[in-house]
């Protein structure tokens, strides 16, 4: 076998050496010599690209030697704010157009000098791996794969450039090609390639870009050099997916490149580098923006512009979070802290040279040169305006999915020396990266996260090293929960604030979310939690929108699109842009059903304007449980809620069920409440222990406030005595109109024409419906009533109550007309009037459903129209009743109702009211 080394100067030469066991570096009497056990083929000698500019430099080494022939004008390098960092990745650099745009903006630049750090084009990092890895697969498709990579940069080369600059540019990629072909043909034969080999294979990407771009804005009249970052930047490698500059040998090798190349605009590669021994290397993940970050240390510049294809930083991810903002500033740690966990920000190293120096990193998009981007800089230099985005603690949310929680349980735990060290030894020595720990003080467990793909082993590792522990009980098990994610929440000195941590739970209770595991440093900046996998997305969106950095949406099911549901859908319609726009609520009808036909629709929404037609023509079978699991199932809105417009006790059966599941529900149906008492404590009972609301208002008053007003009375501390009121609507409107000589059963047909009766006015003349209002009250006060516990007045006469039609029983009505009459004619003859009331007699305990007789200056007697009204006499409001008036029926007030519960449901999840 024959070795190889490049010697490299203005004319390339090539000088064997012997060959050693394995690869290696000697230093004899400076300049480097290297060693590589390459090819069998002697003839074969490969040339190493670099020192291009500087062509009166002689170099014997991998990368670069210090060594001068000729002396040269020293130039020393300007550091300073004169500087301007500009990074390119490769997407900015992905074909000519592009490439032409970057030297636009560079040019455009009014800054006194710039340094731009410029990535490989497009997908040529990839195709570069690939081909060393095709040649050590012993895959001869290598061959072409190389072809493709010269196209690719030939082509962009003959669009860019002309003349000379394009004849010595595809000079060069020529050689550099055909360097590559005898390096991979050399990695084919051995069948193996070293790191050092790949990273310089790899690295060519960067290279030719470089040139081309240097080349494009010299065209321009722009003078321009380029730099081979090998040449300046050394890098001691950590582990194999990390390196530590070295400084201070890059700042002397800097100077004399400088010395070398003086120049107001220097184009440097990113992403590649060398070490002390001048072996090729890379910066590894997001190397390109270290080495804009490095850069900019080194240069001291004045601010470093990541260009990339987003407007900035956002607030969570906008793939997550529809309504994700732009942030216009963050500091260094909040900067860092939301890359460590995942926001696709900057890798987390990307911050550290800069912060030294204090240089601000500013992040823009290349394809949106109107917005400015967020400026990541210390709080110090934040201007006033951006300061006042400081006082929003949280600055944003991200996650990190597919993790596993590892707990390491056991009394024998406390208060032991050495536990927690045995423990993540034994996760260092499989590899395993640790991303979270959580430790109760009592120290009688160890929790930690680590990615998924690696729980398997640290399982294994820490079943070994605490076999004995196991064995003899001290430690009681090493549990795995597996399918989790990490949510983060970052922000400036958010932990030490106040109600941060209260609001971000309770808005993940409110989503029915359950928190796993807890971890919160001192640094005040990160608070972590441990969700399932699949509430991940569900949990970002109900925090993100907990903390007014986006809607408080809601994914609603509208069941029962009679009229009162379908006049609700027309009041949602007419309101949705108001409630977004002035409210930042965003209600987004899921699905409706009705007995037969029901909608569905993804996390868009129906579209509230044409739900009927499309309903016609899109609908399908109704399917209760399909619907529910439909409107609930949707993972990417944290909040849900069912709204029942109906009357049917099947529908009111499930709200138990809903509840437990964390669905919110709001009805105007009154079975549920006024049904079994057992029934009713329950449904109470679990909207007390869950975040799962049960909204009523209309079940009582329509759209008036009862509940709420009862509810008020009770919590401030009143004691109810008694509840009068009229509570339907229909029969106030008969009985408003049933005098001066009439007869009940024209009042009742006027009333049935006019709409305010149901289809069969028995309903309402029965006053069953009176009665469950009023156990409804009942039981808010505290009284453990049934509904059968209630007398009530029946006012369809009892040979009329089993007639076959509605029809019918109003052909039959007008016979029994005189005992009404008779008892209107002595309540005119007492200078009273007659009104259908419901009593809740809270300090007997009962309830009564009766036609009771008024004075006139009663306040129950001045009603006009369909109106209710209720009468609280309390402690407080003894001598005179505490009234709520209104209108009571009617599908307007009872929509308008059931809307105003659901505008509070809103504010409790979050909505700012």
């Amino acid at each position: 076998m024959v070795s190889f080394c490049s010697v490299i100067s203005h004319s390339f030469h090539c000088v064997p050496l012997p060959t050693p066991n394995t690869s290696h570096f000697v230093r004899r009497n400076n300049p480097l010599r290297c060693q590589y056990p390459l090819s069998p083929h002697p003839s074969r000698f490969l040339r190493l690209p670099w020192g291009r500019e500087s062509p009166s430099t002689r170099i014997r080494a991998s990368i670069t030697d210090v060594s001068v022939d000729v002396a040269v004008e020293i130039k020393r390098l300007p550091k300073g704010e004169a500087w301007s960092v500009h990074k390119f990745g490769g997407t900015c650099v992905g074909n000519s157009s592009r490439i032409k745009n970057v030297a636009d903006i560079i040019i455009n630049d009014d800054s006194e000098r710039k340094l731009v750090v410029v990535s490989a084009m497009s997908k040529v990092t990839d195709m570069m791996y690939d081909l060393v890895h095709k040649a050590q697969s012993r895959d001869e498709s290598y061959v072409s794969a190389l072809d493709a990579v010269l196209e690719k940069h030939s082509s962009t080369a003959h669009d860019l450039l002309a003349g000379d600059d394009l004849a010595t540019f595809l000079s060069q990629l020529h050689q550099d090609i055909g360097d590559l072909k005898a390096m991979l043909q050399a990695i084919y034969i051995a069948g193996h390639a070293t790191e050092s080999f790949t990273d310089f294979v790899v690295g060519h990407g960067e290279l030719w870009s470089a040139q081309i771009l240097s080349l494009v804005i010299k065209k321009n009249g722009t003078d321009c050099k380029w730099l081979d970052a090998r040449e300046v930047l050394i890098v001691n490698p950590t582990r194999s997916d990390q390196v530590d500059p070295d400084y201070l040998e890059s700042e002397q090798r800097l100077e004399k490149w400088y010395s070398r190349n003086p120049s107001k605009v220097i184009v440097a590669t990113g992403f590649i580098a060398s070490t002390p021994q001048n072996i090729p290397t890379t910066l590894k993940r997001d190397g390109s923006d270290f080495s804009a970050a490095i850069m900019g240390a080194l240069f001291r510049a004045r601010q470093v512009t990541i260009w990339t294809d987003v407007d900035g930083v956002y607030s969570a991810d906008p793939r997550k979070v529809s309504d994700a903002v732009i942030l216009k500033t963050l500091s260094y740690q909040e900067a860092w802290e939301m890359s460590y966990f995942g926001a696709n920000v900057l890798h987390p190293r990307t911050i550290v040279p800069v912060i030294r120096y204090g240089i601000p990193i500013i992040i823009r998009n290349i394809f949106n040169l109107s917005t400015s981007g967020t400026k990541i800089c210390h709080p110090s230099i934040i201007g006033d305006e951006d300061r006042q985005i400081l006082k929003n603690y949280v600055k944003g949310f991200t996650t990190i999915d597919n993790l596993a929680l590892v707990n390491v349980e056991g009394t024998g735990m406390a208060g032991l020396p050495g536990t927690a060290s045995a423990i993540f030894g034994a996760v260092k020595d499989v590899g395993a990266n640790v991303i979270m720990i959580s430790q109760a003080s009592s120290e009688h467990s160890v929790c930690f996260a680590v990615p998924e793909k690696e729980v398997k082993a640290v399982a294994e590792a820490l079943q070994s090293v605490f076999h004995g522990a196991l064995h003899a009980g001290r430690l009681s098990q090493v549990a795995i929960i597996p399918n989790c994610s990490i949510l983060a929440a970052v922000g400036q000195k958010m932990a030490s604030t106040p109600g941060v941590s209260a609001t971000l739970f309770d808005a993940l209770a409110k989503a029915n979310i359950n928190v796993r595991a807890v971890a919160q440093g001192c640094s005040e900046y990160n608070i972590t939690v441990v969700v399932k996998r699949e509430d991940s997305v569900k949990a970002l969106r109900a925090v993100h929108s907990r903390f007014y950095l986006s809607r408080t949406t809601i994914a609603m099911g509208i069941i029962g699109p009679g009229l009162i549901g379908s006049t609700l859908l027309d009041q949602l319609s007419d309101q949705a842009a108001i409630l977004k726009e002035e409210f930042n609520i965003d209600l987004r009808v899921m699905g409706i059903m009705g007995s037969k036909l029901m909608l569905l629709d993804d996390d868009t929404g129906i579209n509230l304007d044409k739900w009927r037609e499309v309903r016609e023509e899109k609908g399908e079978v109704a399917n209760l449980e399909k619907f529910v699991q439909h409107v609930h199932g949707n993972h990417f809105i944290p909040n849900t809620v069912l709204v029942d417009c109906t009357a049917d006790s099947v529908i009111a059966s499930n709200y138990d069920d809903w509840l437990r599941k964390g669905i919110h529900v709001i009805t105007p149906n009154k079975k549920a409440n006024s049904g079994p008492h057992y029934e009713y404590l329950r449904l109470r009972a679990l909207q007390r222990q869950s975040y799962a609301h049960y909204f009523y208002e209309a079940t009582v008053g329509a759209g008036l406030p009862i509940i709420s007003t009862l509810r008020g009375l009770l919590e401030t501390g009143d004691r109810i005595l008694q509840i009068e009121g009229i509570f339907s609507g229909t029969l106030s409107y008969i009985f408003n109109n049933f005098k001066d000589g009439r007869v009940f059963s024209e009042v009742v047909a006027e009333a049935r024409d006019a709409g305010y009766t149901e289809p069969d006015p028995r309903d309402d003349l029965s006053g069953t419906d009176v009665a469950r209002k009023v156990i409804i009250l009942a039981r808010e006060s505290g009284l453990k009533l049934e509904l059968s516990d209630i007398p009530v007045e029946n006012l369809v006469p009892e040979p009329l109550r089993v007639s076959a039609s509605a029809q019918e029983f109003m052909q039959q009505l007008p016979k029994f007309d005189q005992e009404l009459t008779e008892k209107l004619k002595d309540a005119e003859s007492a200078g009273e009037v007659l009104r259908y009331v419901g009593v809740v007699d809270v300090t007997n305990q009962k309830g009564v459903v009766k036609l009771r007789r008024y004075k006139k200056d009663h306040p129950f007697a001045q009603l006009s129209g369909s109106d209710n009204i209720i009468a609280f006499t309390t402690r407080r409001y003894k001598n005179q009743p505490l009234i709520v008036r209104g209108p009571g029926a009617g599908a307007q007030v009872t929509a308008g109702g059931i809307f105003s519960d659901i505008l509070r449901l809103a504010s409790y999840l979050g909505a700012p009211s």
